[in-house]
């Protein structure tokens, strides 16, 4: 006999989801409600038939094995069916026994309550196995009272020939159940490839729908920004070629602009390549911020400082963590040429923190006339924020009006 899995194989476990129970158990809970139903209503009308119609028997000796019973299923049965534990189920199922066993002896009309025994036998056993076997006892139990009771005279039906009935039927329904289940978990299989094949196809279109833009920024800033730099270079070129002699200084200043051309250049190129920044392509964050520096201060003419002397070489970053270091010190430092009218910067990098819950720090600091942060408003540092946010760092401005302003980007580091 086949030992198919019953209440276990609704939903394997390996298949069940976070976010809910799936269909098949939404199933088994309504399932295990009408279980409870259906006790309570028999149970009731055992005890109102004990109590209104006149037995041989005493009545307390019909009540307690029907209290022990409702006991044994608020404390054994009700968690068994709820969280399949196969030990109180099977502890259960003994108490059942016992108890149909008594009732026989002593007043077999009470045996109707063996539709709810053998459901209760087909719904707790986790395999068709298990199922007879407990099926057999409850049927064995049952059989003393009825077998006495026929000895004495009574109809058939009422004697061996009624367990038989009874049996048989509990064999065809507990095997109609397992049927069921098994359909049940072949159906919460399917939903869940379902579920799983649709979640693929949404991952796969959200990241086709992401390359498609990542491919059209790309192509709007090659035909804008990167057209316009070629042209910023061109006209330098050409500009410097037709400067007299001695314009040593206008000359110095075209061949700046013609570096910040290119260099934008390039880095409107590597958006369009890999969307990384070219500071760091064969170079390390620290020789990034310092060309980045040393660029800014012959563009402003403004003393600038990297200091690394709280760096600890052995903080790893990666890439992403590096460019939004990166990015966090040339937004910092354009809003001091634009606003700050200071006469000196300071660049730190920094790692603070034990080991295993270590950040790295850039600041940027300058002696300008500073702000009042919760008043101001400005694209470039709201969109810096999410670019921190995004790879689980922080993001904090500290400045006051004539105190100047220190930006600081942390990320984490390993």
């Amino acid at each position: 006999m086949s030992d198919c899995p019953t209440r276990a194989a609704v939903v394997p476990p390996d298949e069940e989801d976070d976010g809910g129970p799936p269909l098949s158990e939404r199933g088994w809970r309504m399932t295990v409600l009408g279980l409870h139903v259906v006790f309570a209503l028999l149970v009731t009308i055992a005890v109102v038939t004990i109590a209104l119609s006149p037995f041989e028997a005493p009545r307390a000796v019909l009540l307690v094995p029907l209290g022990v019973l409702a006991v044994a299923y608020a404390l054994l049965g009700t968690p068994a069916l709820v969280s399949r534990d196969e030990r109180r189920a099977n502890a259960y199922l003994a108490v059942l026994v016992l108890v149909f066993g008594v009732l026989a002896w002593f007043e077999p009309s009470l045996l109707f309550l063996l539709f709810l025994g053998y459901a209760q036998v087909w719904f707790l056993s986790e395999t068709v196995t298990r199922g007879v076997l407990w099926t057999l006892a409850l049927a064995t139990a049952s059989t003393v009272g009825p077998f006495v009771s026929w000895t004495r005279g009574d109809e058939p039906l009422s004697g061996p020939a009624q367990t038989l009935v009874g049996l048989t039927f509990s064999l065809a329904m507990g095997f109609w159940i397992f049927q069921v289940l098994e359909q049940s978990r072949q159906r919460a299989l399917l939903i869940r490839a379902l579920e799983r094949t649709r979640a693929e196809l949404a991952t796969a279109e959200r990241e086709r729908g992401v390359l498609a833009e990542r491919e059209r920024l790309a192509r709007e800033v090659h035909d804008t920004l990167a057209q316009g730099y070629t042209s910023i270079v061109v006209l330098a070129q050409t500009a410097a070629a037709r400067l007299p002699e001695g314009a040593d200084a206008a000359r110095d200043r075209l061949a700046l602009i013609e570096e910040v051309a290119r260099d934008n250049l390039q880095e409107a190129r590597a958006v369009v390549a890999a969307f990384a920044p070219v500071a760091l392509e064969g170079s390390t964050l620290v020789e990034a911020l310092e060309r980045l520096a040393e660029r800014f201060g012959r563009e402003t003419g403004l003393a600038v400082r990297v200091d690394t002397a709280a760096l600890d070489g052995g903080v790893a970053l990666r890439r992403d963590e590096e460019v939004v270091l990166l990015r966090g010190a040339q937004e910092a430092l354009t809003n001091v040429r634009r606003h700050a009218d200071a006469s000196s910067v300071a660049i730190r990098i920094s790692a603070v923190g034990e080991r295993d819950a270590r950040h790295v720090s850039v600041h940027v600091e300058d002696d300008g006339v500073g702000f009042d942060p919760s008043r101001a408003q400005g694209a470039g540092l709201d969109g810096l924020r999410g670019r921190v946010a995004s790879v689980g760092g922080e993001m904090d401005v500290a400045s006051s009006p004539g105190a100047g302003t220190r930006v600081t980007v942390r990320v984490p580091g390993s």
